[in-house]
């Protein structure tokens, strides 16, 4: 490899980007739009649920009943309703999440030791959704009815009951439960994928269209210094725009990497090289922009957002998607960026994920190289 050759190469790639403006300041606006649009718009947790009442009692305990509900985090309280005609109203107009209907007779039944009932409606359309609300009025119904045994054990003089089993739970990791705190992280491998294969997919491919391919196969150089030559600028714009979604992370969202930032680095760079090999693969095969532009979203965007563990569990894949997801380089580099800034774990723990980013690079390498000689060069 003749290091005056790779740089004339790396120089009229840099030239292009420069006097292609547009793809410039795109390679640089997608981190933005990313990191505030995902770390605003996008959230998993569940909360301020839309939450009216019906309370026919109208007595002190429903009262305190919907004031202790009204009191969560959970639930913002937004109208209490004369009758459950109107509920269908809220309901059906997405007005509402939430209907609680306490019947006639609620501290009656109460006071009188009998089982009182309280309907809640749940707008299921949103299954993740509606679990969680369950989850919560169930945690939340269970809290009350304690405190009402707890206060009648008290009136009869007796001591409290002490569940037989007393579940200690303590968050590691994300002690917040913020999903901020994991959304961020996981942006950056969507933007390796979009700067890094999707901008790299149109290289070859725009080289065929122009024209220019043929001049290129006269020329005196090689497959490796074209893919290398190629490659090296956007690995370094991707790789600032990497840099820049950290920065902008921590400083709109206060997401700190707990973890070795070189250890980052290193992951990052294994799948830059994995992203712009899978870039330049789908250039080389399609040789069309649109086809190349087309094949990169399908290809790499998508998996790396669905496959990937970044969004939906992988756990909860069927066992085939579970088995495709082992050839997403995403999966592996979300893995690395838990670990650095969540887990605060160091080599001995993510060496496997390094590993085989290591191997699909030096595989995707292999192939762009084979498929260049195959070409001519």
């Amino acid at each position: 490899m003749n290091p005056k050759r790779l740089s004339a190469v790396i120089r009229k790639e840099f030239y292009h980007i420069i006097r292609d403006y547009r793809s410039l300041s795109l390679a640089f606006a997608i981190p933005l739009f990313l990191i505030i649009m995902f770390g605003y718009a996008l959230s998993l947790d569940v909360d301020h649920v839309r939450t009216v009442v019906v309370d026919y009692d109208r007595s002190p305990s429903s009262r305190d009943f919907i004031e202790k509900l009204s009191a969560s985090a959970y639930f913002d309280l937004l109208a209490i309703l004369d009758s459950t005609d109107s509920v269908n109203e809220w309901l059906d107009g997405d007005r509402a999440s939430v209907a609680v209907i306490i019947a006639p007779g609620f501290a009656a039944n109460i006071g009188a030791e009998r089982e009182a009932i309280v309907q809640i409606l749940v707008d299921g359309s949103d299954p993740v959704f509606a679990g969680a609300v369950r989850s919560y009025l169930t945690a939340f119904t269970e809290h009350y009815n304690a405190r009402l045994l707890f206060n009648f054990l008290n009136r009869q003089g007796l001591e409290a009951i002490h569940p037989p089993v007393e579940g200690r739970i303590r968050i590691w990791f994300n002690e917040d439960l913020e999903s901020r705190n994991f959304i961020i992280p996981g942006i950056i491998a969507i933007i390796i994928m979009i700067v890094g294969a999707m901008l790299t997919s149109l290289v070859i491919a725009r080289e065929y269209e122009e024209g220019t391919m043929e001049t290129i196969k006269s020329m005196p150089i090689t497959s490796g210094e074209i893919l290398l030559g190629k490659a090296i600028p956007y690995f370094f714009i991707a790789f600032a725009d990497v840099l820049l979604a950290m920065l902008l992370g921590q400083a709109l969202f206060g997401v700190v990497m707990k973890g070795n930032f070189w250890l980052m680095l290193a992951g990052t760079s294994l799948y830059l090289i994995c992203a712009l090999s899978l870039g330049l693969l789908i250039s080389t095969i399609t040789k069309s922009q649109l086809m190349a532009n087309q094949g990169a979203l399908l290809f790499t965007y998508l998996p790396s957002m669905l496959l990937s563990n970044f969004v939906f569990p992988i756990v909860n894949m069927p066992q085939v998607l579970q088995w495709i997801t082992y050839a997403v380089p995403a999966r592996y580099y979300i893995d690395i960026l838990v670990g650095v800034y969540l887990r605060d774990t160091g080599l001995a723990y993510l060496w496997p994920s390094l590993a085989v980013l290591a191997g699909m690079g030096a595989f995707l390498t292999a192939v762009n190289y084979l498929l260049l000689r195959r070409e001519g060069l």
